[in-house]
């Protein structure tokens, strides 16, 4: 079933179309990846469908619901959540009270101070974060750091989850695990797009691949099929 359709997606920065004319679907359940070089529109794509940004043309349908245009914690509140390239924590609060912000408030209804508590300590807890608690989530390393930031949006109980370079940054061994949680993420039932540069994950972990390329999409398919494509490896992938 099909739980996001994106239909002629455009975007300019003055006379810079940063997206254009972006189609694609995304059914629940699958897993998404979403490559590029860089500054091909990629994040700018995710900040049209999360609402941090209007676009210019095209529409897009959460669930059969038009969201382009509303404001992001609407889109959240509805089911879809993203995470950022750079992590957007609160480096002076608590890993925990950076969760419990994403489960009082990007909810989809009010939930009381103690169920969202409960729903904060699951979210830590499933990320492999409960030993750093009460610690101040500036004071954790970048990969932990992304671990809050993930939390934080499974707090908000999510539908689908949108992954910015989750895995820029870090070591081969913590790529591996990253890998781990994504697919035990969707083993939750939660649908997953994933920008993301390393290949190893994007190959391993999606069931289909976009490829954008100056805002434009180049290439769709399977991961065998994207990496054999010539289009592709001359834009992106290389020899």
């Amino acid at each position: 079933m099909q739980i996001l359709h994106v239909e002629g997606l455009t975007k300019y920065f003055g006379g810079l179309a940063a997206v254009s004319g972006v189609d694609f679907t995304v059914e629940e359940g699958e897993i998404l990846g979403l490559i590029g070089p860089n500054g091909a529109g990629k994040t700018t794509l995710f900040n049209l469908i999360s609402g941090t940004l209007v676009p210019n043309a095209g529409k897009v349908l959460f669930k059969g619901e038009k969201i382009s245009g509303l404001k992001p914690y609407v889109i959240c509140r509805k089911g879809l959540v993203r995470t950022f390239q750079s992590c957007k924590i609160f480096p002076e609060m608590s890993v925990f009270q950076n969760v419990l912000l994403g489960a009082l408030f990007g909810a989809p209804e009010n939930i009381a101070w103690k169920q969202a508590a409960d729903v904060a300590e699951e979210a830590i807890a499933f990320v492999g974060l409960s030993a750093f608690h009460d610690l101040p989530a500036g004071s954790l390393t970048l990969v932990n750091q992304k671990r809050v930031e993930v939390a934080r949006a499974l707090a908000t109980e999510p539908e689908l989850l949108m992954l910015d370079e989750m895995m820029a940054g870090l070591n081969p061994t913590e790529v591996g695990e990253a890998m781990e949680l994504v697919k035990r993420i969707r083993d939750r039932g939660i649908t997953i797009i994933m920008i993301e540069h390393v290949m190893k994950a994007i190959m391993n972990i999606c069931g289909r691949i976009i490829v954008l390329d100056h805002g434009k999409k180049i290439a769709e398919g399977t991961p065998e099929e994207i990496s054999t494509s010539k289009t592709v490896i001359e834009i992106y992938l290389g020899e």
